[in-house]
């Protein structure tokens, strides 16, 4: 693959290359209705195709919270076109690496030497490429390790990228007046975490420690002496990534038990440690030769309010759900109604969150739940193409939930989508037997 010898980190080198994203994404739509014209059978896959090629290509040279936008968005599967989510799916860990010279820089500048002189053996070349940062191969003391090594200026963007996408997002999702800005904050602060190495470094060894009883479950350990705030040294762990894993996979209860560890991991941080691993996505879990999950990278952890987990969970309830009273004043305190709602938007979001929570809670609703059933996830689409063609939404206020909203469903989204790329059975409180 080529690499990259250089990254844009000025506001006007990245806000450029977006706008150069944006022209060829209008030269697409511009051919694409052309030929519309003359073919009236046209349909827009061909389009997608060119625009999520393009939008990716920009992305990726950008690579920071430019990139992570992408990752974020191959997540959801059931609202984007399919070759978005193909294309965008490989920001995950395939992307362009940085040359060997930036690398040796990189060292240079965080401990004053080379890797050479830091590790017995080091490749400098990456074997793994994603948003922030790349992952290099090297030996010390006859022990195999992964060195993950962050973009040169990928931290200092964070504000100024946001700033660039936010129009974009604001009419994307309907986001009006001073409170959006609640919403982004929330975002631009868990990215700049997600730049402090240092800090990953902390959670990853607090969520080992926490979460290593649980079974078919495994982590790598982390050397501190080894790791800085842009650098960050691990064990290498051998496996493919769960996205390989379900392609060929044919054992169903191997699915399970890889199922039920990823389910058990994601219930214990939430309901036990009240701090989740808030990226569910392929590229940080592999599966090894023993069939167990490996969970990697515990840069975006996301801590869960007392007063935001309560009602939160309380919404899991039938009971709660189907009680207009106490449903109502739940969605009050999870900011989803305002106080200065008219009746009108009051009657909207009441029934629009009663149909979303009555479909998204349905895994929590008995003592096992079979992630292979594709009406549920055709259900969700169907939500989804519903709400999107929903004019009346377009005209209410799209200032809906607490900023804690984000990430939890963000990791919920995630997780639902991983679970039924395994196609697993699980048993959903199972993770008890842990406390």
């Amino acid at each position: 693959m080529k690499t990259i010898d250089y990254i844009p980190t000025s506001k006007i080198e990245r806000a450029t290359k977006l706008v150069q994203t944006g022209a060829k994404v209008g030269v697409n739509y511009l051919k694409y209705y052309g030929e519309k014209m003359v073919n009236s059978d046209l349909t827009r896959d061909k389009l997608n195709e060119d625009n999520a090629e393009d939008i990716y290509d920009g992305l990726k040279s950008l690579k920071g919270s430019a990139l992570k936008v992408a990752q974020m968005l191959s997540m959801d599967k059931s609202f984007l076109p399919q070759a978005y989510v193909e294309k965008f799916s490989l920001s995950q860990f395939s992307v362009p690496p940085l040359s060997a010279p930036l690398v040796l820089k990189t060292f240079k500048n965080n401990f004053g030497k080379t890797p050479y002189e830091i590790f017995d053996e080091f490749n400098a070349t990456s074997v793994n490429a994603a948003s922030i940062g790349q992952v290099h191969v090297a030996m010390k003391d006859g022990k195999k390790l992964a060195v993950k090594i962050q973009y040169p200026g990928v931290a200092n963007s964070i504000s100024s990228d946001l700033a660039m996408v936010k129009p974009i997002a604001i009419r994307m999702f309907n986001l009006q007046g001073k409170d959006s800005d609640k919403y982004f904050k929330e975002v631009e602060d868990k990215l700049i975490e997600e730049t402090n190495y240092l800090l990953e470094l902390e959670q990853s060894q607090e969520v080992v420690e926490a979460c290593k009883k649980i079974e078919n479950l495994v982590f790598p350990e982390y050397y501190a002496k080894y790791s800085s705030e842009k650098i960050i040294t691990m064990d290498w762990m051998t496996g493919i990534h769960l996205s390989e894993f379900t392609k060929k996979n044919t054992d169903q209860a191997v699915a399970d038990k890889v199922g039920q560890a990823l389910w058990d991991f994601y219930m214990y941080q939430i309901h036990i440690l009240k701090k989740v691993h808030a990226d569910p996505h392929p590229g940080n879990f592999l599966v090894n030769d023993k069939n167990e999950l490996v969970a990697l990278d515990f840069g975006c952890m996301k801590k869960i309010p007392t007063d935001f987990y309560i009602p939160y969970f309380e919404l899991i309830d039938k009971n709660v759900i189907n009680n207009a009273e106490i449903f109502n004043a739940k969605l009050f305190e999870l900011e989803i109604l305002r106080t200065d709602d008219s009746k009108e938007e009051i009657a909207y979001f009441t029934e629009m969150f009663h149909d979303l929570l009555s479909l998204f809670t349905k895994p929590f609703q008995d003592k096992t739940f079979d992630f292979s059933d594709e009406t549920f996830f055709e259900s969700i689409a169907q939500l989804g193409e519903r709400f999107s063609k929903d004019t009346n939404l377009k005209k209410m206020n799209g200032n809906r939930g607490s900023k804690h909203f984000i990430y939890m469903n963000r990791t919920f989204f995630g997780l639902y989508n991983l679970m039924f790329d395994l196609k697993a059975k699980i048993t959903v409180n199972e993770f008890e037997k842990y406390k």
